[in-house]
């Protein structure tokens, strides 16, 4: 196979920040499609659910596609970002949404504190919870660069946390659904060598 049969379906479900995304895909050598489309993404031997706003509004975006019917019914790997991570669980209390449902736990909003605004903004270290392919080659404490005021507490397929007032789901596994709180495409090397981890795994 070539570099230029490598594809990753991107769901277009109206989330920011899809060039960033794309081009460090194509730096990884793989081609990023950003579709709608359930064939393409039923064909794509990866997919990721990015996602910025609100939970909401971006279940409404995919039910209209219907494609809240297909994801959870997906077999290849698919790596869900920021806000696509928390729309992999059951809901949020975000506009009280129902989510996707292939993972347990919900998303809460943060509480606010002087030296904690509201959203959680910047760089926070990532604590690893044992050994994780998606997370090899990072370092232990390693830091990602975040964008969010909801987040799912430690649940049992978190295989990273993070601190900001209460620890939080930063990185999740179930089966081939995986997620990150952050945003890989904005974290520098670590960021990359996720993306490559999740891009290299066995189906």
């Amino acid at each position: 196979m070539t570099t230029a049969d490598k594809t990753v379906a991107v769901i277009d479900g109206g989330g920011a920040n899809i060039a960033s995304l794309l081009f460090a895909l194509r730096r990884l050598g793989w081609r990023g499609e950003l579709t709608s489309d359930p064939a393409a993404i039923q064909s794509a031997e990866r997919v990721i659910l990015p996602g910025v706003g609100a939970a909401r509004a971006a279940m409404d975006k995919l039910r209209e596609k219907q494609l809240d019917q297909l994801i959870p019914e997906l077999t290849q790997p698919l790596l869900g970002i920021c806000l696509g991570m928390q729309l992999l669980f059951e809901g949020s209390e975000e506009d009280d949404a129902c989510c996707l449902g292939v993972i347990e736990g919900s998303a809460r909003r943060f509480d606010p504190a002087p030296d904690r605004p509201v959203p959680h903004m910047g760089w926070n270290r990532v604590v690893k919870n044992g050994t994780a392919e998606l997370l090899s080659g990072i370092p232990d404490g390693g830091y990602f660069y975040f964008v969010h005021s909801y987040a799912v507490d430690v649940v049992p397929g978190t295989i990273g946390s993070t601190d900001y007032g209460r620890r939080f789901t930063s990185v999740v596994r179930n089966k081939n659904f995986m997620g990150t709180q952050f945003h890989p495409e904005r974290s520098g090397a670590h960021g990359a060598q996720l993306l490559d981890n999740f891009l290299r795994q066995a189906d």
